[in-house]
């Protein structure tokens, strides 16, 4: 038996699903194949807001897992939906790395030595509203592209192929800000001038998470599910998932799901279990960063029923503070 593996063909999403495949291959003891999806987001152009958001990335993968092209599909889990897909299942979560946000900077400089009017790129609206309340002296710039490209819009990081100044292209930029997790997957985190603690900069919900996607009849068996396999492949999706990490943004998500937040939604959350609690706290900004609210909360029921509910507590906190009033939940 060959697992087919289905995956975007960035080199991120090559890189990250190489590693988890290799892993499922030697728990598992069988021969693994990628096979490459196209998706809108790897097609289209513009604001990935604009283009629907992060699903973009997703349901060209997951239409492939139900028309029996591949078998697993390997996703960032920031980008997967909150809503359920009929006939799918999230099989696995494995042990999450670092959640954190971080600065890619001309010279080395960080957030809080950038000069007023430098020009920081991002593509989502949660990092953008948060770095404009730390720093509303900045000019926030919404780019595109791959992890490379970003990176060659800050001229002189390590690894960056042209010194050219391009407006749009390259070398424009004084900094950019990027996910921790892609830059260690793909072995650039030499670019990072700064990582930006949790306090300036809670991530979005999932962020340094992978998720193992694979058809319901398929995925590992669970206790008090009648649906699940046995199998060789369910027993290798299974090792691979880790009950913390499963908790934690079981919580997160369970918070976007309640408030109702779309892709583009300026939502950050980030959970985790400290001993016998599970923790999390959430913030939701105004686009312009003018205003915020931000709580926490934490409980003893270490289940996903227990994630769930702690999520939806927390997203009740939020809305009573007037998350909806601040910002747009359903922006996608």
């Amino acid at each position: 038996m060959t697992v087919r593996i289905g995956t975007r063909a960035s080199k991120l999403a090559l890189t990250q699903t190489q590693q988890t495949a290799d892993q499922l291959a030697a728990v598992g003891g069988f021969p693994v194949e990628l096979v490459h999806i196209r998706t809108d987001g790897d097609v289209l152009t513009g604001s990935l807001s604009q283009m629907g958001g992060t699903g973009v990335f997703v349901a060209a993968l997951r239409d492939a897992l139900l028309r029996n092209e591949c078998d697993v599909a390997i996703h960032s889990l920031k980008d997967l939906p909150t809503g359920a897909a009929v006939g799918l299942s999230l099989a696995a979560t494995p042990r999450r790395v670092d959640v954190r946000d971080v600065l890619c900077a001309r010279d080395g400089l960080k957030l809080a030595d950038l000069p007023a009017g430098a020009r920081v790129g991002t593509g989502s609206p949660r990092r953008a509203a948060q770095l404009r309340a730390a720093r509303p002296d900045l000019e926030i710039v919404d780019i595109r592209g791959n992890v490379d490209t970003r990176l060659g819009r800050v001229p002189g990081l390590p690894g960056n192929a042209t010194t050219e100044v391009v407006p749009g292209k390259s070398c424009d930029l004084d900094a950019v800000v990027l996910a921790a997790a892609g830059l260690e997957r793909i072995s650039r985190l030499d670019t990072v001038s700064e990582f930006l603690e949790t306090d300036v900069m809670l991530p979005a919900a999932g962020q340094g998470s992978l998720a193992i996607e694979c058809r319901t009849a398929d995925a590992p068996a669970r206790p008090g599910f009648a649906e699940g396999s046995k199998d060789v492949l369910a027993q290798a999706l299974s090792a691979l998932d880790d009950p913390d990490t499963r908790l934690a943004v079981t919580a997160e998500r369970a918070l976007l799901a309640r408030l109702e937040a779309g892709c583009a939604a300026p939502v950050g959350a980030y959970a985790f279990r400290k001993g016998s609690l599970l923790h999390l706290e959430a913030v939701v900004c105004a686009v312009d960063g003018t205003a915020s609210v931000r709580d926490k909360r934490a409980t003893d029921g270490l289940t996903e029923v227990g994630a769930t509910l702690l999520g939806i507590e927390l997203a009740e906190v939020l809305l009573a503070a007037g998350a909806a009033d601040i910002a747009d939940l359903q922006a996608s």
